[in-house]
């Protein structure tokens, strides 16, 4: 087979993987952004805090009672991998779920965040502050 013959036919399907690629991408950012939104609104934060750079980072360390500085913990190499976990551990809490489930909202984002926001779990308080209150039945 001819090359120009080969690249006729490869280029098109190379068009169409890499269109599906994106617009995958392009779903799975505005799912995380959603549920990030439905989040921020169930602890009673504005839920357009979801979008903005850093700003939700701040939002979400008071969600979970930290404190803001937290955030240049994430600019510390393998240090930030570590405050991730943790981070979602306290999120887990705030609302009511498990520890299992905070480490899953921290190395599979992109299923545990839509649980947490489109699922029944309700705002309990931070975590890290000690002052949740227990769900009934837990």
């Amino acid at each position: 087979m001819p090359d120009d013959q080969l690249e006729s036919i490869l280029r098109p399907l190379a068009f169409f993987a890499g269109a599906t690629f994106i617009v995958t991408c392009l779903a799975l950012i505005v799912l995380l952004i959603a549920a990030w939104w439905m989040v921020f609104t169930k602890a009673g934060r504005p839920g357009w805090a979801a979008i903005i750079p850093i700003y939700n980072m701040v939002v979400m360390l008071e969600i979970i009672g930290r404190p803001w500085w937290w955030i240049f913990l994430y600019l510390v190499p393998l240090a930030n991998l570590v405050f991730g976990i943790i981070v979602g551990v306290d999120l887990a809490r705030s609302f009511g779920r498990s520890t299992g489930f905070g480490v899953g909202l921290a190395l599979l984002s992109a299923i545990f965040y839509p649980i947490l926001g489109f699922g029944s779990s309700r705002y309990i308080g931070p975590a890290a502050r000690g002052d949740t209150l227990r769900p009934a039945g837990v």
